[in-house]
């Protein structure tokens, strides 16, 4: 099998000695003090003759200590603090934290529009950060004086990737690396076929719910009980890639994600792929039981309305009855006759979302031209993962594609298509040959970049590291977190935002580096693909608070409306992790939280309380904590959190 990485030229090497051809000549174009969100100076410029921009936000003189935080993310449009095109809230920075932490904030815009002119990934991936990051310590020592500032990049999602290839293929231009939320060179798309097959199965019956249920707390912890045959092996399928338990549960509102935006080049790379699933034996689609069929659409239709916008809105005169998520559009007739479109992730109804894949056939289409919805090759993308089997044995995750001898089970593609995806994001193959100091933060309910494939990066990394010793790559792993922050208040009943560990990840990496004091590191097992962590914080280590709930002494009760429940929350530190700042409760688990009152700043703590439900019903109360390493409760930075469920039943 071929990666299609392979036929890429040789990464572009940077040293802190290397003139990059391309990116030699900077210019500054703004320089000026400003006042928001902190006192800060900006200094904006470029490269000349390129479409390369950079900004730096230099702190007061005062606050400065010698360092600089690079936040890098592949969808950056700008190189101004900001939104990017998909929400990704943690890879925007935070300058007031990095003014706080003495630092001065660097970001770019990866070239701009001639990483798509160019085919070099290395431009985008770490040539131009690399290029400013050189620069911008020329500037700060104008501002502050001779000295060579310490510089820390750090990326999540496809960030991580650019962090990889910048540890991976520069040489002194950073001194610590923080990749976060990461994945392996064979994440795509299998970390999201994975995701989309088990909803297609399990939603036949409307099984998540089951499952939820299960290994909610004060469930029966068995969530295969309820399932089928085809079910459970759709659940397990997933399990043994890795897809953690509690990421379903946002199930009924879980789509395909960012496979959406792979799909186009997908059928690029793989054309013969959709014939081939449903046509020839050991593919899902060419076994007339399998119940995918029931799923596939196929449906003429003719555009009734289009409304433009930033993604063209297209209004059907019918649609099909079966859910159409991700789905091709042929024009069939019109202008854009024979052109092909991608459909959003969520086309259920007349308006569907169309993606400008190909600019020119967007353009043409007009109300009347006749289109047919077609949902093959999303379907067929379902299972990509089992005949993309890398040809290694330190990725467990395609174990259960292979035979007893090793061999895969089914047949496989002429290339893997992970390897290149990667390639272009992080500029080679990540192979943790990695320079300098990293410290890799992962989430334990991240389902876009799932957990283990943090496990597998540090132990490259500690083979392979270029500099010093294996002692130079640290790991933290956060519970009930995911790939970003919480962005609505069901997900604030489920899960905490991962921002204050990353942040107190930054400063503990520049302790790290600049005194030597490495970070605790996070202890955990990898059971078939699954990350496991210790109950106790002393044996767990990291950075992360433990918090548990009892309700009437269990992690279940069931009482009367009216009447009194007792809550007890306990609450530690790790050793070295600082101490707890806040204990907020959310009785009826809505994700609107309250403080249980100003608490005294300790490692460890027992705090009670009771509460009556005034309607019957099933409730998930829930407890959450924040930590700090200075046990400060007033900031807001580098406030680590955790949380703690429980079950209520109300009659």
């Amino acid at each position: 099998m071929v990666r299609l990485a392979d036929t890429l030229t040789a990464p572009f090497h940077v040293g802190h000695d290397t003139v990059d051809p391309r990116y030699d000549k900077p210019y500054v174009e703004v320089d000026e003090q400003r006042s928001e969100p902190v006192p800060h100076r900006y200094v904006h410029g470029g490269f000349t003759g390129t479409d390369a921009r950079f900004s730096f936000y230099f702190p007061p003189e005062h606050q400065y200590r010698g360092r600089f935080f690079h936040n890098t993310y592949p969808m950056a449009l700008t190189s101004d603090i900001g939104p990017f095109p998909i929400q990704f809230d943690v890879a925007m920075g935070d300058l007031g934290f990095t003014i706080d932490s003495g630092a001065y904030y660097v970001q770019t815009n990866l070239g701009g529009m001639e990483r798509m002119r160019i085919a070099d990934p290395t431009i985008g991936a770490y040539r131009v950060n690399a290029a400013a990051a050189k620069f911008s310590r020329e500037v700060a020592a104008r501002i502050y004086g001779d000295h060579r500032p310490y510089g820390y990049l750090f990326g999540g999602s496809g960030g991580s990737y650019q962090v990889m290839g910048a540890s991976e293929n520069t040489t002194g231009i950073w001194d610590g690396f923080l990749p976060y939320v990461l994945g392996t060179p064979y994440a795509l798309p299998s970390m999201f076929t994975i995701r989309v097959h088990a909803l297609r199965v399990l939603r036949q019956r409307n099984k998540l719910a089951a499952v939820m249920d299960a290994i909610n707390p004060g469930g029966t912890g068995d969530p295969y009980a309820t399932l089928d045959e085809e079910e459970a092996a759709a659940l397990r399928e997933a399990c043994l890639m890795g897809y953690p338990l509690k990421g379903w549960w946002n199930h009924d509102r879980l789509d395909s994600g960012y496979l959406g935006y792979n799909i186009p080049s997908l059928m690029v790379a793989d054309p013969g792929y959709n014939a081939d699933f449903w046509s020839k034996p050991g593919y899902l689609g060419a076994d007339p039981a399998s119940s995918i069929h029931a799923a596939r659409v196929q449906f003429e239709t003719i555009i009734e309305d289009i409304v433009e916008g930033p993604r063209k809105l297209l209004r059907f005169a019918e649609v099909p009855d079966k859910d159409f998520a991700d789905a091709q559009l042929i024009i069939l007739s019109g202008e854009g006759q024979g052109g092909i479109l991608p459909l959003g992730p969520k086309a259920d109804n007349p308006m569907a979302v169309a993606f400008a894949v190909n600019p020119q056939v967007l353009a043409s289409i007009k109300p009347g031209d006749r289109v047919r919805i077609d949902n093959s090759f999303a379907l067929a993308v379902q299972t990509y993962h089992r005949h993309q089997v890398p040809d290694r044995d330190d990725l467990p995750a395609w174990d259960q594609f292979r035979d007893d001898a090793g061999a895969p089970i089914y047949p496989q593609r002429p290339s893997l298509y992970g390897p290149h995806a990667a390639t272009t994001v992080a500029g080679s193959v990540p192979s943790g040959k990695a320079e300098g100091k990293m410290l890799i933060l992962e989430t334990m309910m991240d389902i876009d970049a799932l957990p283990w494939q943090a496990d597998h990066y540090y132990r490259q990394v500690r083979r392979n590291i270029r500099s010093g010793a294996p002692d130079d790559v640290a790991i933290w792993f956060i519970d009930h977190a995911q790939h970003d922050d919480p962005q609505d208040a069901r997900a604030n009943a489920h899960s905490v935002s991962f921002a204050g560990a990353l942040q107190q990840g930054l400063r503990d990496l520049a302790r790290w580096v600049e005194i030597g004091e490495k970070p605790s590191e996070t202890s955990y097992n990898v059971t078939d693909c699954q990350i496991e962590v210790p109950a106790d914080p002393v044996q767990r280590g990291g950075v992360q608070p433990i918090v548990e709930l009892m309700v009437n002494g269990g992690d279940r009760a069931e009482v009367m409306v009216g009447e009194q429940v007792s809550f007890i929350a306990t609450a530690a530190v790790p050793p070295g992790a600082g101490k707890l700042v806040s204990v907020e409760w959310d009785f009826e688990g809505k994700g609107s939280y309250r403080a249980s009152g100003d608490i005294s700043p300790v490692e460890q703590m027992r705090v009670t309380t009771t509460y009556a439900f005034a309607r019957p019903g099933t409730y998930f109360p829930v407890v959450r904590v924040a930590a700090h390493r200075d046990g400060d409760p007033m900031t807001p930075y580098a406030r680590v959190m955790n949380i703690a469920r429980a079950r209520i039943i109300v009659f």
